[in-house]
């Protein structure tokens, strides 16, 4: 049903009247019930029938038995596997999928309930617009954690998010729109294409930056396609700890999504590199002018989140939390140049001899 030119847009003889839906889980007892009930409903308002394939990732909460009671309620599949990560899982559930047209969906992104239909109607309408990333609204509520992502997010995607509309990217703009494999829509053979030419800069594949690394694929070959139209609600983790080990791991994936593309992305991350080595020497000689240069950073960063429309909470957020989070992302960053070197230097040696 597909024609494998590279390229140009993908040509599927029609809009799809079956969804395979991939979506891995890791200990999301409370959320897979919600995510599969709106998913469901979505699917009923667009007159679409699922193929749902749902891989627990070596879940130790109460997950595997929410699910065992959902596949007896929805029509869908469970896969489980012992914990290889989310790119691993993915791939699991992929192998897995049934249908030409597949959306990857994460536990906690939550379809809106007009979203499948307009998307649906758009591809009957425009056949060559094949790849489509939700559009994601992070919901802030009560939740300090879930604002300073959000208000990242406005930062360094506001070409949209000041002003969400239907639009389109590739390669040459990829970086200044906001993309994620969390709500993914786009023909299957495609992202199995694109898993198969998945590449990192790490020999660690649970480290991988398996969100900007993939779509840079796709967007090379393909058009992908935003709009507020077709939309999700994502529900951000809360809690102290949890923030930490996220702004560590995103730190780490960040290295391995942009360091390999030229660019600005790659250029503001060098210079914030260079430039917390030197803010570390300063606060290590006089820490009262390591402690002002932070105060700096964090009075700059939530400023620019209230000059791209940042709300209220997510000036707050910005506020408290840009110190915690400046050395722990860079904790992250540094684990991913040094795995990234690693990598660079196994290589360069060449296999090793039996």
């Amino acid at each position: 049903m597909i024609s494998p030119t590279r390229g140009d847009a993908l040509e599927i003889s029609s809009p799809p009247g079956t969804l395979s839906v991939v979506i891995p889980v890791y200990n999301e007892e409370r959320w897979i019930r919600r995510c599969v009930a709106a998913l469901a409903d979505a699917a009923a308002r667009a007159g679409l029938a699922l193929d749902v394939v749902i891989v627990d990732d070596g879940s130790v909460d109460g997950t595997p038995e929410v699910l065992r009671d959902l596949s007896s309620q929805h029509d869908l599949r469970v896969v489980t596997q012992p914990n290889a990560g989310r790119l691993a899982a993915r791939s699991t559930g992929l192998a897995a999928a049934r249908e030409p047209w597949v959306l990857l969906l994460d536990s906690r992104v939550i379809a809106e309930p007009s979203g499948l239909a307009w998307v649906r109607e758009q591809i009957a309408s425009h056949p060559t617009r094949q790849v489509w990333c939700g559009h994601v609204d992070v919901d802030t509520d009560g939740n300090l954690f879930a604002a300073f992502w959000s208000g990242l997010v406005k930062i360094g995607w506001r070409r949209y998010t000041s002003a969400p509309r239907l639009v389109s990217f590739g390669a040459e703009d990829f970086d200044a729109y906001p993309k994620g494999t969390g709500c993914l829509l786009l023909p299957a053979d495609l992202l199995r294409e694109a898993v198969a030419g998945f590449d990192s800069l790490y020999d660690v594949p649970d480290l991988a930056s398996d969100d900007t690394r993939l779509l840079r694929y796709v967007a090379e070959r393909h058009r992908i396609w935003l709009s507020p139209d077709f939309a999700f609600r994502y529900f951000g983790k809360q809690g102290f700890r949890g923030f930490l080990r996220q702004s560590y791991f995103r730190g780490t994936t960040f290295v391995d999504g942009y360091l390999g593309h030229a660019g600005a992305v790659r250029r503001a991350l060098i210079t914030a590199v260079l430039g917390g080595v030197g803010l570390l020497a300063l606060a290590a000689r006089r820490p009262a002018w390591g402690a002002t240069g932070m105060g700096v950073i964090t009075a700059a960063l939530a400023t620019a989140v209230r000059r791209v429309g940042g709300t209220r909470d997510e000036v707050r957020a910005a506020a408290a939390l840009t110190p915690v989070f400046a050395v722990v992302f860079g904790s992250g960053v540094v684990r991913g140049l040094l795995l990234a070197a690693a990598h660079a230097v196994r290589g360069a040696r060449g296999p090793s001899p039996r």
